[in-house]
């Protein structure tokens, strides 16, 4: 028997694994050696998609029971909104890239393979990237705007805006301070509202609400994404949210979103516009706990031994802590719901 090699089924599986896990290659192979599959994890950085698929999950668990609730057209909007987020990470690559922003120094380039810098693709081959799944999810509109009338094309062209404008001239949002806000109402209201009116065919300013607390923890990674990043982004005069506020008081706004995802739940729950079960979030307190103290503090001036996705530090701890009290805010939700469990 030969030796398994990143062209073998367990080579491949170890791709994906690790492209999934860490949105890096395996160690010691090049991004160039991976299989197709494990090269679109990487270009469409598949890792964080979680996030996106919880919006879609909290949008069909609040159209339970609702009038009129179709589940082909939450799945296709589904489909649609993950797709969008990876057309997102396309456009944005391609974008900081082209206005000078990623280079080999800054840390796109450093934590993960940079589609272009790293040689996985060609600048042409992230634009016809980008042009392909934008156009699926320009057909997925059409069925939708066919399905549910006109509502779901403002949702989708909305989304596509704050999108498009995060990294892109001449708005960058990111770059004014305001791509903190993008991706609250980009995570919240949108994808949200917008899959529960694919699922529906109506929406509520219930829906919209509570869609708040989980909108909260995506901003929060992002506050810490861009915490990592302050250092880089101050001379290219990138002004994020961090860069703005400074390290500590970016930390401690950080922590505040945070504590806004259980004040919110807790609201809401309160006013019954979630059921009680929701409260199951609770249980990622002690996670939230060792998260809680590594944004008390800077980041280590070296990464510990074996560390994948240097110089990210407070990005991963807030991911990992939003993946796992988003997926407790989803089974609660999930009880609650089936059991018709409101105060």
């Amino acid at each position: 028997m030969t030796e398994a090699t990143p062209s073998t089924t367990p080579g491949v599986l170890r791709s994906w694994r690790a492209t999934l896990a860490t949105g890096n290659p395996p160690r010691g192979v090049e991004p160039a050696a991976l299989d197709p599959v494990s090269r679109w994890f990487l270009l469409t950085r598949a890792a964080v998609l979680p996030m996106t698929l919880t919006a879609g999950l909290l949008a069909g668990l609040l159209a339970v029971g609702a009038p009129g609730v179709d589940w082909r057209w939450w799945a296709l909007a589904v489909v649609g909104i993950l797709l969008a987020h990876m057309a997102n990470n396309l456009m944005n690559d391609l974008f900081d890239l082209d206005v000078g922003n990623d280079d080999e120094e800054y840390p796109r380039a450093l934590y993960a393979p940079h589609p272009v810098l790293s040689g996985l693709t060609t600048r042409r081959g992230l634009i016809l990237a980008a042009v392909v799944v934008n156009l699926i999810d320009v057909a997925i509109c059409a069925v939708l705007l066919w399905a549910r009338g006109w509502p779901i094309v403002a949702f989708a062209a909305a989304g596509f805006v704050l999108s498009y404008a995060y990294t892109a001239p001449p708005l960058r949002l990111k770059r004014i301070g305001l791509g903190e806000l993008d991706v609250f109402l980009t995570w919240g209201p949108l994808m949200v509202g917008g899959c529960y009116f694919a699922a529906t065919g109506t929406i509520s300013w219930s829906v919209f609400w509570a869609s708040v607390p989980y909108a909260l923890l995506t901003t929060a990674v992002l506050m810490g994404k861009h915490v990592d990043k302050a250092d880089w982004d101050r001379p290219k005069r990138t002004y994020t949210l961090p860069v703005l506020l400074g390290d500590v008081r970016a930390r401690l706004v950080t922590r505040g979103l945070f504590a806004g995802f259980y004040i919110a739940i807790a609201v809401l729950v309160a006013t019954s516009v979630l059921p009680w079960p929701s409260l199951l979030a609770l249980a990622a307190l002690p996670r939230l706990a060792r998260v809680w103290r590594a944004f008390r503090r800077p980041a280590p001036a070296e990464p510990p031994r074996g560390y994948p996705i240097w110089p990210l530090w407070f990005a991963p701890h807030a991911f990992v802590f939003t993946r796992l009290a988003g997926l407790l805010f989803v089974a609660g939700l999930a009880v609650g719901v089936a059991f018709d469990l409101y105060v």
